[in-house]
């Protein structure tokens, strides 16, 4: 038997046990569907949130994503597509897509921890409060172009207008 050597250090948690503890933090429900894949659902300030967290130790990266809960029709998917172009431009921190399959929008990120030490909890927090922020700020600019028939710019344009002053 072989003790273990005290000058090694110390194995890095799995990344979605980190996830786990900080979702657990804040009493979001969510659900652990294997070693390697995490979701859960989140209230924003427009709708819910399915928020999907999945590793792979290949890559040594944790993918995130934030999906709405509302569905693109075929006939209303170039005009998203647009307006995922003039979103993503505004972006810093990941950006957004559309799940084909599914027909959602959603917010994406790939976090790459080759070489780190782990996952740290303020990195996830910041991933997912990012998320959410920017989900909750263009949610109305997808709204009014699947649902409103709007022009992805007219829609940004809207959805971005920042009121100053009271009335």
């Amino acid at each position: 038997m072989r003790l273990a050597d005290s000058s090694q250090p110390a194995r890095n948690p799995h990344p979605l046990d980190i996830v786990e503890q900080s979702l657990s933090a804040r009493e979001w429900m969510f659900d652990r569907h294997g070693d390697d894949e995490l979701a859960a659902q989140v209230r924003g300030e427009w709708c819910d949130f399915s928020l999907y967290f999945s590793w792979n130790a290949d890559v040594s990266a944790l993918h995130f994503s934030c999906a709405f809960d509302m569905r693109v029709a075929p006939g209303r998917r170039r005009p998203l597509y647009e307006l995922l172009t003039l979103i993503n431009e505004r972006l810093w921190i990941g950006h957004f897509g559309l799940w084909t399959e599914e027909g959602l929008p959603m917010f994406r990120y790939s976090l790459p921890l080759r070489g780190a030490a782990g996952l740290g909890r303020d990195q996830l927090e910041d991933l997912v409060e990012t998320a959410i922020s920017e989900c909750d700020r263009f949610y109305p600019a997808f709204q009014f172009v699947i649902w409103g028939g709007k022009s992805a710019s007219d829609a940004l344009a809207a959805a971005i207008l920042e009121t100053v002053g009271e009335a």
